[in-house]
């Protein structure tokens, strides 16, 4: 499909730069195919669903991606910044670097401005290789869990540059850019649909019969980019790595066959469970990588409602719930949003969408 019929304008206005407080006083607008929009807030949800419906989470925790530091090595020491998006192995990560054109394969780059030193001193890594459009291969000085503290000692939270733009991260941000399922470090952005959640919620959620159920997907910074190419099919999507057990799979399974739906809290809970389902809908454990890809089309096989945020133009999100709901009833439900004053991306307001027809 054309890339264009995924663009629309969004107001800068529009961005939420903070979350709001309490997290589950986000507004969401539930979009129903062919029966209109409807104006809610996220606590309402328990009231969109019935007992023996199923939550599904997304447990992966953030950690702290954002590295800033120096070439070092050659007369001049340019300052360089680092995005960490895939772990390769105990010592080595994908990362996207600015300026990319500072780097060469070789080159030494330590992270800690200004004098600060993690508890074991610098952290150096080493550009093994350069790849396109500023990603580059880091090979650590540290290795395995002291990798993992030196890169929280001097990290930041990755947030998205719609906001990292304008306005600094600061300390609030390590805890509102973490949902409050968070457990297995390895994301280098939130799966943004839980940060909505509240014990408060998750207590009103049980109350109602409604299961929550915890599966991982270790989030990377390739699923929110803007789709560059004209066609959708020239688009190539990062892997990211998730897991969902036997015991997780086998609840979901008997729950949908008796008659409760799956609700997948946020694109990432969505795509691990169509990667993990069978062509007649059946969820299986699963650990490994994922790159899938949904566009406008495809059959969805596990899910039947999508709790999601509000995403970029010529995403691949934006493509995913416009597969899920119908791209018209999409763009509806977001110039709707727009003209009410919603928050968008990260931070903002929430969407219940429920299927189209094709979807």
């Amino acid at each position: 499909m054309r890339t264009d019929l995924f663009d629309f304008e969004l107001p800068p206005e529009s961005i939420a730069l903070r979350p709001a407080s309490p997290r589950d006083s986000a507004r969401m607008l539930v979009v129903q195919p062919g029966a209109g929009l409807h104006d809610q807030r996220v606590s309402d949800l328990p009231d969109w669903l019935r007992a023996g419906d199923q939550l599904v989470v997304n447990d992966t925790r953030v950690i702290a991606a954002q590295l800033h530091g120096r070439r070092i090595g050659r007369e001049a020491e340019p300052k360089i910044d680092a995005t960490l998006i895939k772990r390769l192995d105990g010592s080595r990560w994908n990362a996207l670097v600015r300026p990319a054109k500072k780097l060469n394969a070789g080159d030494i780059v330590r992270f800690g401005n200004e004098g600060r030193v993690c508890f074991l001193g610098h952290l150096d890594a080493e550009v093994e290789s350069k790849g396109e459009e500023g990603e580059v291969t880091l090979a650590f000085s540290f290795h395995g869990p002291t990798l993992d503290q030196a890169i929280a000692d001097l990290g930041s939270p990755p947030l998205p540059p719609y906001i990292a733009s304008r306005r600094a991260p600061d300390d609030r941000d390590a805890a509102d850019y973490q949902t409050m399922f968070a457990a297995h470090e390895g994301a280098v952005a939130a799966p943004t649909a839980g940060l909505h959640f509240t014990p408060a919620m998750e207590a009103s959620l049980r109350d109602r019969g409604v299961g929550i159920n915890r599966l991982t997907l270790h989030v990377g910074a390739g699923t929110f980019l803007p789709v560059k190419t004209d066609d959708t099919a020239g688009h190539r999507m990062h892997s990211e790595w998730g897991a969902i057990s036997a015991e997780t799979a086998e609840t979901l399974n008997v729950a949908r066959a008796n008659g409760g739906r799956i609700v997948a809290v946020g694109t990432t809970s969505l795509r691990l469970l169509e990667s993990a389902a069978t062509g007649e809908g059946r969820i299986t454990p699963f650990t490994g990588e994922t790159a899938i890809f949904i566009t406008p089309g495809y059959h969805f096989r596990a899910v039947d409602i999508l709790m999601t945020n509000f995403h970029l133009p010529r995403s691949t999100l934006f493509m995913l719930v416009s597969a899920f709901s119908g791209l018209d009833t999409m763009k509806q439900a977001y110039a709707h949003a727009i003209a009410g004053g919603y928050r968008f991306y990260s931070y903002g307001d929430a969407c219940l969408l429920f299927p189209g027809k094709s979807a």
